[in-house]
């Protein structure tokens, strides 16, 4: 099939898609050798490209064209057998561990090529309220939606699901994709995906459930997973959801008669030139609009408006409800059932619950709660310059202090409680611009993700606080000095930094501010391409440069070739500037022959090319 009529099958799939048709002719389409090589520059760059799964031998380091084409054959010959994923286990900030499934690179490659044609029929599908591993789409664009969108809620239900990734029905799933994929031979190799086990302490263990995290094509199967519960909420929240809008507090009504009972007053007046009592009545018209403003103009709790509100991210999810505490708790309960009843999953009766909108809720790391201050703001209403108060239920975020707390810790900062950072002795053996680098990525880091929060700088600046005296222990410590004399070293004309001598010129690394954030409101904040990449970057760069047959390295041409992924650039030493602007470019990789490549993994490739100069 020719490049451009697989790109135009693949386009023609998410109409279809939109239309709610089922999808066949998949696995045919997957025979594209296009697709493959669109799979592999999908995880070709990842860090995870030489991780190697159960076959330490197995990694991307050595692909080329000839094992790109095996793999597929073998998987539309129905010869491909997938390997155990390798389990390892992080930590998570509880203290608890994390299970992680790490596939050989031929299962991802062809994990890749599959999850390409899940996105075309999926994506199109997906609800505006799912966040999770999606393109354009991350933890930022669920809490802008949250903060723009969720004004007067007075509810918030914090559902979470007994480890998710481990509890995927297989069968469930399986059906799930068959509602919109009319293809069997697809569908039974992902079948085969999912149950192919994994390996802990070289023991093998079958997998009855669940998709393993660090699959490539896990995440998508758990957004499918949890469509159904997006739409299911969009059921409810059609049925949930009153009103066009609150109506008008008694308070607001009466203090409004009252005023217009004086305005009348005041026309009558001036009609029959009785202009004395005047004065009066413009002073109580006065006192009324202050007495208007001290409530809402709107009924915080009218029974006969009601809405509901829903994000999720991953298997983390939040309901908003205006309306009665009895109703979330009914929501609350259909939820639980609909999770339990058709897609078999547990909720956690400790982390689940319903809180009060104005005493807050833990979403995505950040606190979610309404708040008001009853202040006003002057706009015009019709044709007339009105104050109106500003709601007591805006949402607004948060920054938790138990999470700051956590991360100081964890960094070994110091301790926020009693306001003091602590010297990290295990750093003073590192160059100074070096510790400065790494203190500045983890300040900037937790500041570029809070900076959403309503009062972000001031619930960080505690945080800043320990950081920078940590900092400033750590140098000096090092230098054997006291503080006093280390931030007299640092000081510049504006502000705290280091020179350094650069490859070229003498250069400067300030120190990281709060204030160098930059607050960029057009969403999405995270995830963005650079716009630069998306126009000079090729697409298929490396395939091309194995499609021309000629070794970077010695030159050789019309040999076959391998990609050789180098961990760090540091790796490429012993090759030409050019090559080593080459492989930056392409994320550490250059394409090789297979003897310039042994050499190079041997440290022998700097002699074997001046021996064939020699030659």
């Amino acid at each position: 099939m020719q490049p451009d009529t697989v790109e135009k099958r693949l386009d023609s799939i998410v109409g279809l898609s939109r239309q709610g048709k089922r999808i066949n002719g998949l696995f045919r389409l997957l025979g594209c050798p296009l697709l493959w090589e669109q799979a592999y520059e999908q995880i070709a760059p990842n860090k995870g490209a030489l991780t190697p799964g159960t076959d330490p031998e197995n990694t991307l380091d050595g692909f080329s064209l000839e094992r790109l084409e095996r793999v597929r054959t073998a998987v539309m010959d129905g010869s491909y057998r997938f390997s155990p994923a390798r389990r390892q286990y992080i930590p998570k900030p509880n203290g608890k561990k994390r299970p992680l499934g790490i596939p050989t690179a031929d299962d991802k490659l062809v994990q890749a090529a599959v999850k390409i044609l899940l996105e075309h029929v999926y994506e199109p599908v997906f609800a505006e309220q799912s966040h999770g591993f999606r393109k354009g789409r991350s933890c930022h664009t669920a809490l802008t939606e949250i903060r723009r969108t969720w004004h007067g809620i007075k509810w918030l239900i914090e559902v979470d699901i007994v480890g998710y990734y481990d509890n995927i029905d297989h069968e469930i799933l399986l059906g799930l994709l068959r509602k919109r994929i009319d293809d069997e031979r697809l569908i039974r190799l992902i079948g085969r995906m999912l149950k192919a086990g994994y390996l802990e302490d070289w023991v093998f263990h079958r997998t009855f459930s669940g998709a393993p995290q660090g699959g490539v094509i896990s995440p998508i199967l758990a957004n499918i997973y949890l469509h159904e519960l997006d739409e299911f909420m969009g059921e409810m929240k059609a049925r949930f959801d009153k009103g066009a809008g609150r109506k008008r507090s008694a308070h607001y009504l009466e203090c409004s008669k009252q005023i217009q009972i004086r305005r009348r007053k005041i026309e009558r007046r001036r009609v029959w030139g009785e202009e004395k009592e005047i004065p009066i009545l413009l002073e109580e018209i006065r006192e009324w609009e202050r007495r208007r403003q001290e409530m809402p103009s709107v009924d915080p709790f009218d029974p006969d408006f009601r809405r509901l509100r829903y994000c999720r991210y991953a298997d983390d999810f939040v309901i908003g409800i205006i309306g009665s505490k009895e109703e979330a708790r009914r929501i609350m309960v259909e939820v639980q059932e609909f999770l339990g009843h058709h897609l078999k999953l547990l909720v956690s009766e400790e982390k689940s619950g319903i809180s009060k909108a104005d005493e807050g809720a833990t979403f995505l790391g950040y606190g979610l709660k309404t708040y008001g201050d009853g202040r006003t703001k002057r706009m015009v209403a019709g044709n007339r310059a009105v104050t109106k108060r500003i709601p007591d239920d805006r949402m607004q975020l948060h920054v938790p202090v138990d999470r700051l707390v956590r991360f100081a810790e964890r960094q070994r900062l110091g301790n926020i409680h009693i306001n003091r950072g602590e010297a990290r002795c295990e750093l003073i053996n590192n160059s100074d611009i070096a510790i400065l680098t790494g203190y500045n990525a983890l300040m900037r880091g937790l500041a570029e993700y809070y900076k959403l929060g309503t009062l972000w700088k001031q619930e960080i600046g505690r945080l800043y606080h320990i950081w920078w005296w940590s900092l400033m222990k750590t140098l000096s410590r090092k230098h054997k000095c006291s503080v006093a004399k280390t931030v007299a070293r640092l000081r510049t004309e504006d502000r705290l930094g280091l020179w350094y001598e650069g490859r070229t010129q003498r250069r400067f690394m300030p120190m990281f501010r709060l204030a160098d954030i930059k607050i960029d409101r057009t969403p999405p904040y995270v995830d963005r391409q650079i716009t630069t990449l998306r126009h000079f970057a090729g697409r298929n760069d490396i395939v091309d440069q194995l499609r021309a047959r000629s070794c970077q390295a010695c030159k050789m041409e019309d040999i076959p070739l391998e990609v050789h992924h180098a961990r760090k650039m540091s790796d490429m030493q012993g090759t030409t500037l050019w090559t080593q602007v080459k492989a930056a470019r392409t994320r550490k990789r250059v394409v090789l022959c297979h003897d310039c490549h042994v050499a190079h993994h041997a440290g022998r490739l700097q002699a074997r090319l001046s021996h064939m100069v020699q030659a």
